[in-house]
């Protein structure tokens, strides 16, 4: 499943894509890293892990999600849309592809104390949701202001077994929770594996992420093929903080240049109005939570808070991959304000009887700026549902 082939994107033995990527970690962290560049590749092409994953992506995450054809919004766009119902997983998120492998991975190593960063919640409620299956000790730091606006994941969390550590310092967002978890690694190294939720921090993580992720790709092109009898889409279009879902989205389609990868980040008030997240267009090359990549920074080199109305977007860097995909043209990176993501939010709910998150709907936001064919045939990745977001919609009803 996980293993099919090595693309032209593909991180090379050092960690890279092209000039971004790379392991920069405190010494006390080697030896966890060196252990997993050294067995995740071997440990994930095992065939009775393959075996494993399988069957809790079939069984308990409920996969294959539907290829779902938006037919009232295909005739407003004169052409072809389908949804990839990310949402429909268990725990509302794509985020449990990537927390059902690590989970395994990490037994597979001999860790029995897990530990995790979240933004929006999700990839916290999908740490602890394996976390109860496995009987493992959980244990998330999340911001303070996400744990506020953010508060049924939050008490999924709870209810599910794992302690929530709010991060004080800095924005007490995305960022801030991401150094409290690499605090706490360097304290206990020997028994603790750290499940990165995205496709950011030290080599092997953002390759390991992409791979675990890459199952939606690899459903897309499947049910595509049931669908219209070819397996290659025109467009992917799919939100990007950090960038789980996007990796996952594009995975298979990386050496298909007939494929458009879009990439939407969050611009929040506007991309030049000092409260954004969209990294490609504002951020220079920079070494942020373990690896080399696109960060938005001062000129001496701190970090600029973000802002998205998005918890899971709001986050100063982007993935090593998306950096490479953005500075090689090969990916199509555009943007939404947080008042173009809400309206898409109420129109998609509207419209075809979906709820996005609030991530998710800055992904629909760009069909407006898009000039598609009638034959075209465009997949949006809806990474996750609203139900998290409800509070903040309930302001703007």
């Amino acid at each position: 499943m996980l293993m099919e082939k090595e693309h032209n994107f593909a991180v090379n033995e050092h960690g890279y894509y092209g000039e971004f990527g790379g392991a920069f970690i405190p010494e006390m962290l080697y030896p966890n890293v060196k252990q997993l560049q050294e067995q995740y590749l071997q440990i994930m092409g095992d065939p009775a892990f393959q075996l494993e994953v399988d069957q809790l992506l079939k069984d308990y995450v409920g996969r294959p999600t539907p290829l779902f054809f938006a037919e009232r919004l295909s005739k407003r766009y004169s052409t072809n849309i389908y949804l990839k119902r990310e949402d429909l997983c268990h725990t509302g998120a794509h985020k449990i592809n990537n927390t059902v492998g690590q989970i395994l991975l990490a037994q597979r190593l001999g860790k029995t104390r897990i530990i995790a960063e979240t933004g929006a919640g999700q990839h916290g409620v999908a740490t602890a949701t394996v976390c109860a299956l496995k009987g493992m000790e959980c244990i998330v730091y999340m911001g303070e202001k996400d744990i506020e606006r953010q508060a049924p994941n939050v008490a999924r969390m709870k209810m599910l077994g794992a302690t929530v550590v709010p991060a004080l310092s800095g924005s007490k967002t995305l960022k801030d929770a991401t150094n409290e978890a690499i605090r706490d690694w360097i304290n206990n190294p020997a028994d603790t594996h750290y499940i990165i939720g995205s496709v950011v921090g030290p080599h092997p993580y953002p390759d390991m992420v992409a791979r675990f992720q890459s199952i939606i790709s690899q459903e897309i092109k499947q049910q595509l093929l049931e669908k219209t009898g070819s397996e290659l889409p025109t467009h992917v279009i799919a939100c990007v903080g950090g960038g789980s879902n996007a990796a996952g989205a594009f995975y298979h389609f990386l050496d298909d240049e007939s494929v458009k990868l879009v990439a939407v980040e969050a611009a929040g008030h506007g991309i030049n109005s000092g409260m954004s997240a969209a990294t490609t267009q504002l951020g220079t090359p920079g070494i942020l939570h373990g690896s080399k990549s696109l960060l938005m920074q001062t000129a001496d080199g701190q970090v600029i808070e973000p802002h998205s109305i998005s918890a899971g977007l709001d986050y100063p860097g982007i993935g090593p991959l998306h950096a490479y995909l953005y500075k090689s043209g090969r990916g199509i990176f555009m943007s939404a304000t947080d008042e173009e993501a809400l309206h898409s939010a109420f129109d998609i709910s509207k419209t075809e009887g979906i709820i996005p998150a609030l991530e998710t709907a800055h992904a629909f936001s760009v069909l407006d700026k898009m000039e598609f064919d009638e034959t075209d045939v465009v997949v949006i990745c809806l990474s996750g549902r609203g139900d998290k977001d409800l509070a903040t919609y309930m302001n703007y009803l």
